[in-house]
């Protein structure tokens, strides 16, 4: 992810601002539907490569774009956990790039159902759910459950 509100002792950033995140979610959903529209599939490398930059390099050219026309502070906006994020970031690169790959093999039906496991998953999150939140606390509770048992 990029610009943060919050910092730790290491200077890792631990928070993104929710404007950078809906931007993030909302380039995914207009890349996956326009892909779809216009039947060319390397659209949705926009947002593959913006997620890789993110994951590996700590800079999403989508997230830099955006903070342009943010007017306030960036510690004035709803902060977003970033290591959630750089979950959520993960299952999107990995549906996005199933997806591309499903299309270059000339799998049609499994490139659109990756796609849309993403397209979904990011508008749920931009009406207010996030799926990979859900999935990555039950995941911690699962982990939790099984220490305690083995106790």
């Amino acid at each position: 992810m990029t610009t943060t509100t919050t910092t730790n002792s290491a200077s890792r950033p631990i928070s993104v601002p929710r404007p950078l995140v809906r931007v993030n979610q909302w380039l995914i959903v207009l890349s996956v539907v326009l892909a779809w529209a216009t039947r060319d599939v390397w659209i949705m490398a926009i947002p593959l490569v913006c997620g890789l930059c993110g994951l590996f390099l700590n800079w999403n050219p989508a997230m830099k774009i955006g903070r342009l026309f943010l007017h306030k502070p960036m510690s004035e906006y709803i902060p977003e956990d970033r290591d959630q994020q750089q979950f959520n970031q993960v299952i999107s690169v990995v549906c996005l790039g199933l997806a591309i790959l499903s299309a270059i093999l000339g799998w049609t039906i499994v490139m659109y159902v990756f796609s849309a496991l993403v397209l979904v998953a990011a508008f749920i999150a931009i009406l207010g759910f996030c799926i990979g939140c859900f999935i990555r606390y039950q995941w911690s509770q699962y982990r939790y459950r099984r220490s305690t048992r083995a106790r």
